[in-house]
């Protein structure tokens, strides 16, 4: 039996219905402030409870047979990080401090970790690989390398088996129409654009128009969900299965597209043109930042599915079916 930790947030839920998919089961922990109760898949055990809460925590263990852990269950607003550390710090590090605390305690020695490619900050080469130094440049990113280097000592100490996947923009949404994104706020610029285009806001901001790029605007890897479950999947049934362990992935299409490209596309599947706000670029934006994936490509098998035009179709799908999001 495999624990979800965040089960019920929008990349959480799609692990979720792929584990199940795969005939694994699933026990969720999720305290839904973020997620929601309804994406969560009515095939998985679905628990109420914070990560931070180790009678929380430690009730799931003793109550089910749980092999390994999947650690999605964060904070992940960079802008929020630098106005609110304390939450951040909070809840990605004090909450990971229990919950490999009440592992270890319980016989639990295997873990997926979502972390993210904010630990690797503004490198010089845009295309970025795992040898790569990491140096964060926000609270959030901090946070998660802080995570990563708390797994990997309660590897060295304690046997504790692990596989960190960083990643980069995530999109999408499942093609079943089952799942989606509905943030509050919403801050990923695709599901923006088509709140746009759906009426649902005034404008689209563009910041920055000049970047040495093919069309002025930045440039950034994408990766629909459900390439990113798939990958999250593959990696536990290595771990599980004594294959790979203590490693580091990133997980990222290869393939950057530029923000005029995100809006162009978004026009063309919803048949709407977007009203575009141009802005001065915001410090610190390099112009270019693309995931090198070949490492977990060559190690795994891992390969994505899907492209920038399955990632706004699917996504475009699920928010006509529902305008208003989960209720």
């Amino acid at each position: 039996m495999i624990l979800v930790t965040g089960g019920a947030g929008y990349i959480g839920s799609h692990v979720v219905k792929g584990l199940l998919d795969a005939h694994h089961q699933v026990v969720v922990l999720d305290n839904l402030s973020t997620g929601h109760k309804e994406a969560v898949d009515e095939r998985a055990h679905f628990i109420k409870g914070d990560v931070k809460n180790c009678e929380d925590v430690e009730g799931v263990l003793e109550k089910f047979p749980i092999r390994a852990v999947m650690h999605f269950s964060a904070n992940c607003y960079v802008g929020e990080s630098v106005t609110q550390p304390r939450k951040y710090y909070e809840n990605n590090v004090a909450s990971m401090i229990t919950l490999l605390g009440i592992m270890r305690d319980n016989g639990v020695n295997k873990l997926i970790f979502s972390s993210s490619c904010a630990v690797y900050g503004i490198p010089e080469n845009p295309e970025i690989n795992e040898r790569m130094e990491t140096n964060p440049i926000s609270p959030y990113g901090r946070t998660k390398l802080v995570a990563e280097e708390m797994i990997k000592d309660f590897s060295f100490a304690y046997g504790l088996e692990y596989i960190n996947l960083r990643y980069f923009n995530v999109a999408g949404a499942d093609p079943d129409g089952k799942l989606g994104e509905d943030h509050h706020p919403e801050t990923h610029i695709i599901p923006n654009i088509l709140l746009h285009l759906a009426g649902k806001q005034p404008y689209i901001t563009v910041y920055g128009s000049d970047y040495e790029t093919r069309d002025g605007t930045c440039i950034r890897d994408y990766i629909h969900v459900c390439d990113l479950a798939k990958g999250h999947i593959l990696a536990l049934e290595h771990l599980l299965n004594n294959q790979v362990k203590n490693n580091t992935f990133n997980l990222g299409n290869g393939n950057g597209y530029s923000v005029r490209e995100l809006i162009d596309t978004c026009e063309k599947i919803t048949g709407m043109k977007a009203k575009v706000v141009i802005e001065p670029r915001r410090k610190g934006d390099p112009p270019r930042l693309i995931a090198n994936s070949s490492k977990i490509v060559g190690e795994l098998g891992w390969k994505p599915d899907y492209g920038l035009t399955d990632m706004v179709q699917t996504a475009w799908d699920w928010y006509q079916k529902n305008p208003d999001g989960y209720v």
